[in-house]
């Protein structure tokens, strides 16, 4: 599966996101809008939802609050303003535990914590082109999810700015979330169908 791509060689900005109302999930990358759609399968929903439902009842009574796809994130870089940027996302869960980063349309900046769940048709954007985006916006900690492989791919923030050298989790480990040292995920139960 091929991922789709909006009329390429024109760039994008948020402000022509908020203008299309083609029924369609759209994310920018770098100005680049890429479709988003089908719907993501019914695995990636279980290991979503499983996820977002044990990081959730961590956070209960927390400042950081979790939200899950979609979910505009937008992510100015370089002096862009919020309408201007080329980037908006909809990763399958963040952490947010700034909230003045967050407003009625989502968030505007980095997230603490990022997962996605890689499907076919996303394995290169969300290993590749997301990870450089996110990294240069300064995300702490992103996972990629391989829910055929059941492995948890883990990259942090270092002090430079830079994830570096990644770590990865198979199905029979404990994963502690690095931003969160308390919370303690059995990846058993995260695969577990």
């Amino acid at each position: 599966m091929v991922l789709a791509v909006k009329n390429k060689g024109i760039s994008y900005t948020y402000a022509d996101y908020l203008d299309w109302d083609d029924g369609q999930r759209w994310e920018l990358i770098h100005g680049v809008a890429y479709n988003m759609s089908p719907a993501p399968s019914r695995r990636h929903q279980e290991i979503s939802q499983t996820l977002s439902r044990k990081i959730g009842n961590y956070l209960d009574g927390k400042p950081c609050k979790v939200y899950t796809a979609p979910f505009d994130v937008r992510l100015p870089l370089d002096g862009e303003d919020d309408k201007s940027t080329g980037n908006v996302v909809q990763p399958d869960i963040v952490v947010i535990c700034d909230k003045e980063k967050l407003d009625d349309q989502g968030c505007i900046g980095a997230p603490d914590f990022i997962i996605e769940i890689l499907s076919p048709g996303t394995v290169k954007l969300d290993m590749v082109i997301k990870l450089h985006l996110y990294e240069k916006a300064g995300v702490k900690e992103y996972w990629l999810v391989h829910p055929t492989d059941h492995t948890v791919t883990v990259f942090k923030l270092g002090e430079d700015g830079m994830y570096g050298r990644y770590e990865v989790y198979d199905h029979s480990e404990q994963l502690s979330v690095g931003i969160f040292s308390d919370l303690v995920l059995e990846l058993s139960e995260i695969f577990a169908e």
